[in-house]
């Protein structure tokens, strides 16, 4: 199995793309800004694509993607979600006013776009990879990931804030390699980190403590700007086993 990591930052920017990944050549979970370092012919070849939640950072290559390569396909591309982020697809991005609703164009025969909700806990089969839907702590219902491939697993957290039941089914997972998990502030806005649902390095802490030991950790979702810092922050607070910085373009093979 191959991640390759398209977007990571909590923004845009000078190099920023927001969060997206690309599992093999025909997955994504998350359609942020990254989406668009693909070429065309990669575009097409996405048949699935896996919401954490529905915030726009989150979702916003998508509506781009269906328009881009939908008349080129000849299956729809699936959107997997909890119904709570679909919902939001539909009332709010899908609706004939901000983008037109894939999910009947060309004809709601043969559509280019469907949904398929994926409740929290829940778990989809492609192949030799399933994926898990795992509940976290957001403003919005949110879910992470546990992406079980024939070399073993990576989770992805999405957006959180403390919460007990993502570590509960990372624990519970024998084959875990990598754990991708978001730090979007500085420690000095804990608070904003407290009102946003997001983590801060003293935060982060508290969590990987809940988490076996074993896996490789990878920070995602920085702040524009505050990367070095929010880096530097956690170094001081684990300064033996300290996690690395997500990289756009990265690629991690299980």
């Amino acid at each position: 199995m191959r991640i390759r990591i398209l977007g990571c930052s909590g923004g845009i920017g000078a190099g920023r793309r927001t969060t997206a990944l690309l599992v093999d050549d025909d997955i994504l979970i998350d359609a942020g800004t990254g989406v668009g370092e693909l070429e065309v012919e990669a575009l097409a070849r996405i048949d699935h694509v896996f919401f954490t939640h529905s915030h726009l950072d989150h979702v916003a290559a998508l509506p781009f993607l269906l328009d881009t390569v939908g008349a080129m396909r000849r299956d729809p591309v699936t959107v997997h979600a909890q119904e709570a982020t679909l919902a939001a697809l539909r009332g709010h991005i899908f609706n004939n006013v901000i983008w037109p609703d894939f999910s009947r164009i060309p004809t709601p025969e043969k559509p280019f776009m469907k949904y398929k909700t994926l409740a929290p806990g829940a778990e989809a089969t492609l192949g030799t990879r399933r994926i898990r839907s795992v509940p976290v702590n957001h403003v919005v219902p949110a879910v992470g990931y546990l992406v079980h491939g024939s070399g073993g697993s990576l989770a992805f957290s999405g957006d959180t804030t403390v919460n007990d039941s993502f570590w509960q089914a990372l624990n519970a997972c024998d084959d875990l390699k990598h754990v991708i998990i978001e730090t979007s502030f500085l420690d000095a806005q804990a608070e904003l980190s407290r009102v946003s649902k997001h983590l801060c390095p003293s935060m982060l802490v508290g969590e990987l403590r809940k988490l076996k030991p074993g896996p490789s950790v990878h920070i995602t979702h920085l702040q524009p700007g505050l990367e070095d810092g929010i880096m530097a922050e956690i170094t001081r607070h684990l300064p033996r086993n300290t996690p690395r910085r997500l990289m756009h373009g990265e690629v991690i093979e299980i």
